[in-house]
């Protein structure tokens, strides 16, 4: 079941481009970065040339279990990362999870992203 044409537009889709896609584009957000952390997540962002922001994930097995919660956690973050208001961008983000995260509702991890989405911001804006 597909969903109609009209429903998916720009400002409420994930695509292709808003993605880290190789290691050559995560590299460059690990060795130069502004870090945001809670006890959840981690978050890097470092300035790219481009109109809008894009996201990696980095989820390891051991920070979160199996495929079925490492999948959620993916699911949530890009959610979250999707729902982000269009100030942020020309920054690339690297999120990557704590241990234990995958234990916490969904409710808490999205609060926890908001918060660290709103951070990050502010370093790479000094």
């Amino acid at each position: 079941m597909s969903l109609p044409a009209e429903s998916v537009t720009a400002s409420n889709s994930y695509t292709r481009q808003q993605r880290l896609l190789n290691g050559v584009q995560f590299d460059r957000v690990f060795r130069k970065n502004n870090r945001s952390c809670d006890q959840l997540f981690i978050v890097l962002a470092t300035p790219n040339q481009l109109p809008y922001a894009r996201l990696g994930l980095a989820i390891s097995r051991k920070a979160a279990g199996d495929a079925v919660p490492r999948n959620r956690l993916k699911r949530l973050i890009r959610e979250s990362f999707r729902t982000l208001p269009a100030d942020y961008p020309g920054l690339d983000f690297v999120v990557m999870t704590k241990q234990g995260a995958a234990a916490h509702g969904n409710d808490t991890l999205l609060k926890s992203l908001d918060k660290l989405w709103a951070r990050i911001q502010q370093q790479c804006a000094k």
